[in-house]
């Protein structure tokens, strides 16, 4: 059993959803990234989705985008980031890391090398937000190889046909974007998740995962009464952004926005 699976079978099992912060890899500098890992497992949450930086991150709205351009004025890498899941790993065996990002470096880098390494330091899945199932059966081939999850989007103006191309591909949990635009999006439709949750629900038995327009506990919470795991990223690495000059403080405004996320989640 993968460690996303025990993951969210132990969650299931206590009654709990999955809570999911996102960060850029070496925002804003690198030696601070398993440190803020570290954190969020301490705030409470159960899965880490990291960011691989990346030059033209064109599903991510502008906070996101700034925090690559950050971690890439330290030419932060694909292999940098995963020697940082390495790190994680000699302190954090359970909590499962997914990598986000675009395909570019891990087609430079070569899937069969990528899923490997990736692998042997502790990945347990990647979402690469630039290749859809049609075209990525190289890559898929090379992660189930080595015992990685390829997580998908599924888009509100994703049709019965293409979720079901898209589920069933999947591996770990699907992940279903909740506005329409990038990262950090808002007017979020309650309502309309809950309804596309059933459609793609219907095509999958893997958890499904909502992100894109969490930006407090309040809707962390009203999330969570439909979704299997909640995704927060932009609200996360505003923080970071804005504490940029000032590191050392990063750590408890992560903890602060992410333990209040899971206190309301779970009092729900």
């Amino acid at each position: 059993m993968s460690r996303l699976e025990a993951r969210f079978s132990q969650l299931k099992a206590d009654g709990k959803k999955a809570l999911i912060p996102f960060i850029t890899a070496g925002d804003p500098t690198p030696g601070i990234t398993v440190d803020l890992m570290l954190e969020l497992v301490s705030a409470g949450a159960d899965v880490i989705e990291l960011g691989v930086p990346f030059s033209d991150p064109m599903a991510d709205g502008p906070v996101i985008q700034r925090a690559s351009e950050r971690a890439l004025e330290h030419h932060v890498s694909l292999r940098d980031v995963i020697g940082m899941v390495r790190h994680f790993r000699e302190q954090d065996s359970d909590t499962p890391v997914v990598l986000m990002g675009y395909l570019n470096p891990i087609e430079i880098m070569g899937y069969e090398t990528f899923a490997a390494e990736a692998a042997d330091a502790g990945v347990d899945g990647a979402l690469v937000v630039d290749i859809p199932p049609e075209e990525g059966g190289e890559l898929l081939d090379a992660m189930s190889d080595n015992g990685l999850d390829q997580i998908y989007l599924i888009a509100p103006t994703s049709t019965p046909e293409r979720i079901q191309r898209i589920c069933d591909a999947a591996g770990g949990f699907v992940y279903y974007v909740s506005v329409k635009g990038v990262t950090g999006a808002s007017n979020l439709d309650l309502q309309a998740v809950q309804r596309k949750l059933q459609e793609i629900r219907s095509a999958t038995d893997l958890p499904v995962g909502v992100g894109f327009g969490i930006k407090d506990a309040q809707t962390a919470a009203a999330v969570s009464q439909l979704a299997d795991a909640v995704v927060v990223g932009s609200a996360l690495v505003s923080r970071v952004e804005a504490l940029a000059g000032e590191p050392e403080k990063i750590g408890g405004a992560l903890r602060e926005v992410l333990s209040s996320m899971r206190q309301a989640m779970d009092a729900t």
